[in-house]
């Protein structure tokens, strides 16, 4: 944990709180339906236009229902119309590279994941999608769900804010001032930005660069009809070498590992499909290009996260420079972070909105430092073998941003639901994948998704004020409204979809061939690689331990199920409870009203967090990443 890393992370504070109050200014202007912003002479009329196009009276409001119901036809009608390009992309223009369609389980899960606001990706972007399909399917839903998520948490905020009302605002109006005031335009100059640095920003063919020495790689074996060949191998652990008298077997200085086979209940060996790989001998290399600029601004600002090329934001491509990687960073939490001063600009009580961010500042500090620390120590394995730890457990990471930007970025992403990374959450030590799985079983709710984060925060910030009003023997108010019986089921529902989602289908595929199946690894760490998939997936993160095998017809179809419960059924009770907080009447505070502010409440409010958001993982994750780190000292891998 070196003294640059320490000054790189004070620098991203200091930034993220710089910008906090300007971008909190601005969505006050974008959310209000009359507000006024200097983009009005360019968007205004394009507005109003858009406005008489849709059939939609701007001056109209929507109830809890209404919203919802708006929200969820568009986002079904997007859906299928991203499904229909995936699967047709073979018959349209911008395809210079004559890729083929998406099969249908793979179209499925991808148009979900873009409307979801999750991307997962399952595929490689630049061997599977067309420049039409980047541009179109995948990149305007970068726009269009981070909208939906931003107008989502403005609706829940004016549930709060208003009282003896019924209605939370347009839900279309909402989604295209989001659109156009403040996607657009700061999309555009993050663009310009990113190609300054090196991003490229065309529509060229791939290049094709002749190698001056040739290699050999291995790659999957296909049958005749080009169909992935596998083969049934039986699971294996290491562990050490025994002696005659039981003890491990040591040379020079370092444990003797050992495959042994992983047995089911019967004493059999558990068998698992992995690929037949062959040799092929590779003379050229085939240079990625596209417009990428434009579709990775969004995707960090969106906090989106799918990658234009499979290796994301550790492609040089992608993440040319480390300004580049800094900003990007920074833009992640950018939008979630002005959230929380528009909560208490709208409000009237900013203190509030800044007890809410330094809370998700506290858990965002942990999460990072716990990180680093678990990535520095390096792996204890490598350590046994005599491999020095100076640089710390540099596997699966870029040499050019090193242990602490990977694991500022790590933290960062899932806390957010962006999923963007810049190394490979798979490769991480057992603790230190802990984190950004940790992360998204919170609900992401650490500045968050643009939007999602902050009516995450806002649910605990109910049953934390519940929690209050119980401890000392009074009716729970809220900025000066009463939480009562509805308002918690409303909130509980919420948490529980997630819950159930995410421990349910890694059940499921815990104990299923076509689970079990796409293991790279056994033990402990397989199921850890299972659980992190459905919690991204339930979690609308996007990010993955790579080494799980997820581009299957079974587990396209059960991700896809879990971004829409993730997504979806979460929002319903939180619309709910939106529109059961508009109608109550404000109550004038008291001696014994409970503050929503200062320190008492933000260890309150981190207290009920970690709680009730984290106990319902302990156990799960107890099986996972806890137990690989001890088996890890021990010297076993999976």
């Amino acid at each position: 944990m070196q003294p640059s890393g320490w000054l790189q992370l004070t620098l991203f504070v200091v930034a993220l709180a710089a910008i906090t109050k300007p971008m909190g200014l601005y969505l006050m202007r974008v959310l209000d339906a009359n507000g006024k912003t200097w983009l009005d002479p360019v968007f205004r009329p394009l507005e109003r236009l858009t406005y008489r196009l849709m059939g939609v009276r701007a001056d109209k409001e929507h109830d809890w229902k209404q919203y919802t119901l708006a929200m969820l036809l568009f986002s079904l009608i997007s859906c299928v119309f991203t499904y229909a390009i995936l699967r047709l992309q073979h018959l349209l223009p911008l395809n210079p590279q004559g890729l083929g369609p998406l099969s249908p389980d793979l179209a499925f899960n991808t148009a979900v994941s873009f409307t979801t606001n999750t991307n997962w990706q399952s595929y490689s972007g630049e061997s599977t999608m067309s420049y039409l399909s980047q541009m179109v399917a995948l990149t305007i839903h970068n726009f269009a769900s981070a909208a939906v998520g931003i107008a989502l948490a403005a609706a829940l905020v004016r549930g709060i804010a208003r009282h003896s009302a019924r209605t939370l605002g347009n839900f279309w109006v909402d989604l295209v001032r989001v659109t156009y005031y403040l996607l657009l335009p700061i999309c555009l100059v993050f663009a310009l930005f990113l190609v300054s640095q090196g991003m490229i920003q065309n529509f060229k063919p791939y290049t094709k660069a002749k190698l001056t020495e040739s290699y050999m790689i291995q790659v999957q074996k296909t049958d005749d009809k080009g169909k992935p060949m596998t083969t049934n191998v039986a699971m294996t652990v290491q562990s050490p070498k025994l002696d005659a008298q039981g003890k491990p077997i040591l040379e020079n200085g370092a444990t003797v590992m050992v495959n042994v086979p992983v047995l089911d209940g019967n004493g059999q060996p558990i068998m698992t499909n992995v690929p037949v790989m062959i040799d092929q001998k590779m003379d050229e290399q085939v240079i990625v290009q596209g417009p990428m600029a434009s579709q990775v601004a969004i995707k960090m600002l969106g906090t989106n996260g799918g990658g234009y090329v499979n290796a994301n934001a550790a492609h040089p491509f992608e993440n040319p420079t480390p300004l580049s990687n800094f900003l990007q960073m920074l833009s992640i939490f950018s939008i979630g972070s002005g959230l929380t001063y528009y909560l208490g600009r709208m409000t009237k009580n900013q203190a509030h909105g800044w007890a809410v961010w330094s809370a998700m500042t506290i858990l965002f500090l942990a999460g990072v430092l716990v990180c680093w620390w678990a990535e520095a120590k390096g792996n204890p394995i490598h350590q046994q073998l005599g491999v020095t730890v100076a640089d710390g457990n540099m596997e699966g990471k870029e040499v050019r941003f090193g242990i602490f930007n990977s694991a500022l970025f790590a933290t960062i992403t899932t806390d957010a639901s962006c999923g963007a990374v810049n190394s490979m959450h798979d490769s991480f030590t057992a603790l230190g994948g802990f984190v950004p799985l940790f992360n998204i079983q919170l609900g992401e709710i650490i500045f968050g998704g643009v939007g999602a984060g902050l009516y995450g925060m806002l649910v605990f910030v109910v049953l934390a004020v519940f929690i209050a009003g119980l401890m000392v023997g009074r009716t729970p108010e809220y900025l000066g409204k009463k939480i009562q019986a509805y308002e918690v089921k409303m909130a509980m529902l919420s948490l529980l979809v997630l819950c159930l989602s995410i421990l349910g289908f890694s059940a499921w595929a815990a104990v299923s061939k076509w689970g079990l199946a796409g293991l790279n690894n056994s033990g402990p760490h397989g199921l850890s690689e299972m659980l992190y998939a459905f919690s991204s997936g339930t979690g609308n993160n996007g990010s993955a331990f790579a080494g799980l095998t997820a581009n299957t017809p079974w587990y396209n179809t059960t991700l896809g199920l879990a971004m829409l419960i993730g997504r979806f059924l979460m929002i319903v009770p939180i619309m709910a409870l939106a529109g059961s907080l508009v109608q109550k009447k404000i109550s004038p505070p008291s001696a014994g009203t409970f503050p929503v502010s200062g320190g008492t409440f933000v260890v309150l409010l981190l207290g009920t967090v970690l709680l009730i958001g984290a106990l319902n993982f302990l156990p799960v994750l107890a099986l996972g990443p806890i137990v690989e780190h001890f088996l890890t000292l021990q010297g076993k891998v999976f």
